[in-house]
């Protein structure tokens, strides 16, 4: 047997290679001579960058960088084995966990420091880079980010504003000027793992849907889808690019939008991307199984998550999947309209949540091997 161990990290617990050692560990409980190979995934959220370098190998590049209130933070991100190939997560630098109460505004937030991630990449060599946007803390359609590549822009005046970009500063830009970009985004490859089709602005735009969950209430809300309009004029009339109703424009406070038209990125779902990186067809070529997981599958496992990317790619292979996950929402049962076969949960009774964490490794190879002995009893059914 040849069994495909690719599942996602269980968030607060364990990295995907760790969950993926662990189902090997159950697994060879009932197969001991089973081929296990171990494949950690992401769909470009948090964990992205530690799945590829435990996937391709390559080494975790530190630096500071600007964060979301403006303040230094320390940041990371991996540059693969090949030299060429850096993995950046816009949360590490810009994301909502480096914001409190006192700081969480998506009206003076930037994403200046996911601008000097990407600067420090391609200074270091990096010509292929894969970008998840997930969890930012801003709404600044990514114009801080780009002053940190070297865009400037200008108001009414023909000055250059020096505030970092921010959403409520946005309605201040008349002009933009591309000239000082950083040369190296000409020949780089920029994938973006986007998993929403928002566009910039309206009602399902980026500051309706996703600036209260960053700290806006309904009057900021109103002067941000404003801001974000203005923007979207600004950047149709100088740079003749229309991008207000791109599909994953509004991603991000906007930064789908952006990355687009500042940087030349492709969007791109981001469990395609990853699947890609690591090369998981070839293996799923001559696979018997697949395991795969996260730490809570339901109802939205199906739209953009691990396990449904996974499911999808090894439905062309005719492969059978079963996830694993930490808990197994009551709506779980629908993802097996996407391709996955059987589920099951790391948790077997009723448990404080610390005990969970605490022993994750032992629950996830105990669910490996009750899912394998299930498998074990259908090869010797008798019809």
């Amino acid at each position: 047997m040849k069994i495909i161990l690719a599942p996602d990290s269980f968030k607060g617990s364990l990295t995907s290679m760790e969950v993926a050692a662990a189902m090997e560990i159950g697994v060879k409980r009932v197969w001991p001579d089973a081929e296990c190979v171990k494949i950690p995934m992401a769909d470009g959220g948090e964990g992205t960058v530690q799945s590829l370098l435990d996937a391709v190998g390559g080494e975790l590049i530190n630096c500071t960088v600007t964060g979301p209130a403006g303040q230094p933070v320390a940041a990371a991100y991996g540059l693969l084995a090949d030299g060429t190939t850096a993995v950046l997560e816009m949360a590490t630098a810009s994301g909502l966990a480096l914001v409190d109460d006192t700081t969480r505004n998506p009206l003076l937030t930037t994403s200046y420091g996911t601008g000097e991630l990407l600067y420090h990449a391609l200074e270091q060599g990096a010509r292929k880079i894969i970008l998840g946007i997930g969890g930012s803390a801003t709404n600044d359609a990514g114009v801080g980010m780009a002053q940190a590549l070297g865009v400037v822009f200008r108001d009414g005046e023909g000055r250059a504003l020096s505030a970092n970009g921010a959403g409520g500063m946005l309605h201040n830009i008349e002009a933009v000027d591309m000239t000082g970009l950083h040369p190296a985004l000409q020949q780089a490859q920029l994938l973006v793992a986007c998993d929403v089709n928002n566009p910039l602005t309206g009602t399902d735009g980026a500051a309706h849907v996703f600036a209260p969950q960053k700290g806006a209430d309904a009057a900021m809300v109103q002067t941000l889808d404003a801001n974000l309009k203005h923007l979207a004029g600004v950047l149709k009339r100088e740079l003749g690019v229309d991008v207000d109703k791109t599909p994953g424009a509004g991603a991000a406070g906007g930064m789908g939008a952006g990355l687009l038209v500042f940087t030349g990125a492709t969007l791109q779902r981001g469990i395609e991307i990853i699947s890609k990186a690591t090369s998981i067809e070839t293996h799923l070529r001559t696979a018997d199984l697949v395991l795969t997981g996260e730490g809570r599958v339901d109802f939205q496992t199906a739209f953009g998550k691990t396990p449904a990317g996974i499911a999808r790619l090894a439905g062309d292979y005719e492969v059978p999947v079963v996830a694993i996950g930490g808990s197994l929402a009551d709506d779980a049962g629908s993802v097996f309209a996407h391709g996955i076969h059987g589920l099951e949960p790391a948790i077997a009774r009723d448990m404080p949540l610390t005990d969970a964490l605490t022993h994750a490794r032992d629950y996830i190879a105990n669910a490996a091997e009750r899912v394998i002995r299930l498998i074990k009893i259908g090869q010797t059914w008798r019809h």
